[in-house]
């Protein structure tokens, strides 16, 4: 990067975390450390939003539409549906409880042990997935600085970790209201750009018929297909299911929107984020779409992980690598050609002109992918653990490689932000449920309020080392936007099943509800292991699993013996 980008990127930086340290101030009680009720709703729905929308969203989103097409968007359409669901039962319930975590409910409504469970279930789950996303923006300084991820990830870590234990939710919060808007204008500005540096005869339009013509404008896929990761299906059904419990009991959303002074500013708060995500996601996508016809003109590099294939022509593989490479370059002269071609067809309008055309390039994409493969071998003979999918670099070297300076500083910083913003709401919600759910329930019920905080602050740096060390084994497991997603998916639908079963099926008490919930989760590790369904699925069969085996076991375990255990 040049020393603008460098400029941009540590101004911006600096300034959000010296914003939120300052608009937050010094907490003095445990309301205002975890989130004091006291913002409007815009500020809600953003704080949501930028939760949701950490680095893995603007780093793996696109290069997950480079590789796959626009599919993935469906996976959000569940979730105007579940907002409402939200807005009428859970919102208002937590509000009159004056709750800190979703979980101090259970307690109230089955017993401590159910409270526990739920409780551990997402510590587990949301340690895992905020590791996932301090590793992100990790990948970033490893491009740039040509270091290895373990160093940028530490850094990275401790950055966050900083602010969120200085600030709490507040510093959360504010940080991210001021995040969500470089987001927004960043991101529109990057989609600008790669059309801007399209050839001259090739507009918005063409790009994305290209793309639909090589099969990445793939929006919606009608086909019922319990094995299909991605379809309309799984999307309303599945994800109706995982963001019903994601934004109804994952406490790293529920304490961004407690934070809202009332019941209503909390609503309209969610109801802006269910309007706002789908088209939000699906731009970003459309920016990964873009990408994927840039380069169809342009040469992209025959892997994207820049540090691996330093790695690689550094070893005794290097003259098989880089004979790979210009395999990979004549290949690519081809596909450019034929991707001309295609421009020409589909200027003419000709059915058969196009469809020949297209017929074309997609075998000179297959013939480049070949190759790609094979240089892909080399860098896995180099280095049997070497990260061999690069789908999370696709964007990154877009903007590095092709952006003007300054524009590349704050794209970057972009992504840095969001990741600040989610890392930070995942170790604040941990610290909470930590403090709230075990250390004051269970260990230390008479502590003071400056006690509480103090906790508050020790959970937050043992959940960010916890991270960290999560974080420095995520270029394991490929896409980072599906990884979370996917581990997710085995946690949350049971969680879900739980909250629904307390507040509508009254007569079910907490012992029934706790077996079946332990029952649920391992049957559902277990399909999940074996990929028995597409991963989405999973949420509906955890909630509905809770349901049933709860609804069964009432039946034979009697309200005296819950009463015995509860003592």
């Amino acid at each position: 990067m040049s020393l603008t980008d460098w400029i941009v990127l540590g101004g911006t930086l600096l300034a959000i975390v010296l914003y939120g340290v300052f608009k937050s101030g010094g907490n003095k009680n445990i309301d205002q450390y975890l989130g004091s009720r006291s913002l409007p709703w815009y500020h809600v729905g953003l704080s949501v939003m930028a939760t949701q929308a950490s680095a893995i969203t603007f780093l793996s989103a696109p290069g997950q539409a480079y590789s796959d097409g626009m599919r993935f968007v469906q996976f959000y359409f569940g979730l105007p549906l579940a907002m409402i669901v939200l807005c009428v039962t859970f919102v208002p319930i937590f509000h009159k409880l004056k709750v800190y975590t979703a979980y101090e409910f259970l307690e109230q409504r089955f017993d401590l042990k159910t409270r526990a469970l739920t409780s551990l279930l997402f510590l587990i789950q949301r340690g895992l997935s905020t590791g996932i996303t301090i590793y992100a923006p990790s990948i970033i300084l490893s491009g740039i600085l040509h270091i290895n991820t373990t160093y940028t990830t530490l850094f990275i870590g401790g950055l966050v970790l900083f602010y969120t234990v200085y600030g709490g939710a507040k510093a959360v919060s504010y940080t991210q209201l001021l995040q969500m808007t470089i987001i927004f204008s960043g991101m529109f500005l990057a989609g600008v750009f790669v059309v801007l540096l399209m050839p001259k005869d090739i507009g918005f339009i063409k790009s994305i018929k290209i793309a639909g013509n090589l099969g990445r404008m793939n929006v919606i896929d009608w086909k019922f297909d319990p094995d299909n990761r991605y379809n309309i299906w799984s999307g309303i059904i599945g994800g109706f299911f995982l963001q019903l419990s994601y934004f109804g009991t994952d406490q790293s959303q529920v304490g961004r929107y407690l934070t809202g002074s009332t019941v209503g500013q909390s609503r309209l708060g969610l109801i802006m984020n269910g309007l706002l995500k789908i088209p939000m996601q699906f731009l970003i996508l459309l920016v990964g779409v873009l990408v994927f016809s840039f380069y169809q003109f342009n040469r992209p590099p025959v892997f994207f992980n820049n540090y691996e294939v330093e790695q690689v022509k550094k070893s005794t593989y290097a003259p098989q690598f880089n004979y790979l490479e210009r395999q990979y370059t004549e290949a690519f002269k081809q596909k450019q050609l034929k991707a001309d071609e295609l421009s020409k067809a589909l200027d003419s309008n000709k059915p058969e002109q196009i469809a020949q055309a297209q017929g074309a390039l997609k075998l000179a994409n297959v013939q480049s992918g070949i190759i790609r493969q094979d240089a892909i071998a080399v860098i896995k003979k180099n280095n049997d653990k070497a990260n061999v999918d690069d789908t999370n670099y696709v964007f990154l070297t877009f903007v590095t490689q092709y952006l003007p300076k300054g524009l590349i500083g704050l794209l970057i910083a972009i992504i840095f932000l969001a990741s600040m913003g989610s890392t930070a709401s995942g170790l604040n919600s941990l610290a909470s449920t930590s403090v709230v759910d075990f250390y004051k329930r269970i260990i230390n019920s008479t502590a003071t309020d400056k006690n509480y905080v103090y906790a508050s602050r020790l959970a937050t740096v043992f959940w960010g080392l916890v991270c960290i060390a999560m974080a420095l084994y995520a270029s394991k497991i490929g896409n980072l936007l599906e990884a979370v997603n996917q581990l997710g998916s085995y946690i949350y639908g049971t969680i879900l099943g739980v909250f629904i079963v307390a507040f509508y099926m009254k007569y079910i008490k907490g012992t029934p509800v706790f077996i079946a919930a332990v029952i649920t989760e391992l049957i559902i590790c277990i399909m999940g292991y074996y990929n028995v369904v597409a991963y989405l699925w999973l949420n509906a069969i955890g909630c509905i699993g809770v349901i049933i085996i709860a609804s069964v076991l009432n039946l034979f375990i009697k309200p005296k013996e819950v009463q015995t255990i509860k003592a």
